[in-house]
């Protein structure tokens, strides 16, 4: 569990695939502890939005809170990531 062991605040970026993450992050998710942790969701897809990712994605990480984030798809430069990340109040 080192990876995430340290971090109460997780972001977990990946293609959306048809409204749904990938499931290599469901294998992800359930090789870890994240117990207690806070997932934000961000993703990137050319057309769809994050759909159905957090309902795909809880049941493989028990105890932790998945939150959706946001798409980023285009140019966004660090001050609107800093403001994103900021306005989550985490």
């Amino acid at each position: 569990d080192a990876p995430v062991a340290g971090h109460d605040v997780i972001f977990l970026g990946f293609p959306v695939w048809w409204y749904v993450a990938p499931t290599i992050l469901n294998t992800f998710l359930e090789s870890y502890d994240f117990t207690g942790k806070t997932i934000v969701l961000f993703a990137t897809s050319g057309g769809s939005g994050l759909g159905k990712s957090v309902a795909g994605l809880n049941s493989s990480a028990p105890g932790a809170k998945i939150v959706n984030g946001r798409m980023l798809n285009g140019r966004l430069d660090e001050a609107e990531l800093k403001a994103w990340a900021e306005g989550l109040k985490l």
